[in-house]
């Protein structure tokens, strides 16, 4: 078996402080969760922008100091979001075309998405998740001119038949690098069998991660563990260590993580050995400065 890659997702969009207190919002503290999760063992961090209040921030500029706030402090490989509701596809991309990160996360098709409580008998975050064809193209041939690898993540089987007409067109080329998003509402459930399901229909010879949402995260890393797989954690997909104890840091969950796959008889990847095992530059990219805008500079 390959050694397994880690993945911390840091922030996303929706957490915030008073859910859990380790959300980091602005560039220097997502750099900083991103250096403890590198620490811990991850070898690639998936990044949302936020503002300083801590709302979603796709402002051109914050990325740009993510990006050098992070590259100070580690070779990492950094992995932007484009998932948005309600933004226009241009804007969910500028910061991959102008700041080029080695990753980046490209939605695979459309969906309901919402968290349900069962306690109040009410959902809340009730959005539709478009993602139609031509923006996926869209962001496909950006992310190509910009020499960025695509991180495809699949929310439902769906999702994965989606990429087969963009295989046979040539608008998506090897090697195909999958995140399997399992447990949010409107999506595959989060259970082993459904996992196994997913590693079914991918791609020969894909790169493939799990990323389980909420305390689901840990049974699902330890089923993707068996299977060969590599695992995403982090605070954006779940705060909790265990039942009834939240984590510290993005770099608590890594180590859990970590302690798992030693656990389990699997070696943890570094930063180098993913970037050769994933057929990524050996070289970490740099951080740039944007270009200026048109009537700027």
């Amino acid at each position: 078996m390959t050694k397994t890659v880690l993945t911390a997702a840091l922030t996303g969009v929706l957490a915030t402080r008073e859910q859990c207190p380790a959300i980091p919002y602005t560039p220097k503290e997502i750099a900083e969760e991103a250096q403890r999760a590198a620490e811990a063992g991850a070898a690639i961090v998936h990044i949302h922008a936020r503002t300083a209040e801590g709302a979603a921030d796709w402002n051109l500029e914050t990325f740009a100091e993510i990006f050098a706030e992070v590259r100070a402090r580690s070779e990492v490989i950094i992995n932007f979001s484009t998932g948005a509701i309600g933004i226009p596809p241009e804007e969910r991309v500028a910061h991959i075309r102008e700041l080029r990160p080695e990753m980046a996360a490209l939605n695979m098709g459309s969906m309901n998405y919402a968290i349900y409580s069962e306690k109040r008998k009410a959902f809340y975050h009730d959005h539709v998740f478009a993602n139609p064809f031509h923006d996926i193209q869209f962001f496909l041939e950006t992310m190509k001119g910009a020499g960025v690898r695509p991180e495809m993540e699949c929310f439902d089987a769906g999702h994965i038949g989606n990429t087969r007409p963009l295989i046979d067109m040539g608008a998506l080329e090897p090697p195909f690098q999958f995140s399997l998003i399992m447990g949010v509402l409107g999506g595959i459930p989060g259970t082993t069998r459904h996992l196994v399901d997913q590693v079914d229909g991918l791609p020969a010879g894909s790169h493939w991660q799990v990323i389980g949402i909420g305390l689901n995260q840990w049974p699902l890393v330890a089923a993707a563990l068996t299977m060969g797989g590599n695992v995403r954690v982090g605070l954006e997909d779940n705060f909790y260590i265990e039942g009834g104890r939240m984590a510290r840091s993005n770099g608590e969950l890594v180590e859990k993580a970590a302690r798992l796959c030693r656990d389990l008889g699997r070696e943890v990847a570094s930063v180098a050995e993913a970037r050769t095992q994933l057929g990524l530059d050996p070289t970490p990219r740099p951080a740039l400065i944007p270009s200026p805008r048109r009537g700027e500079g």
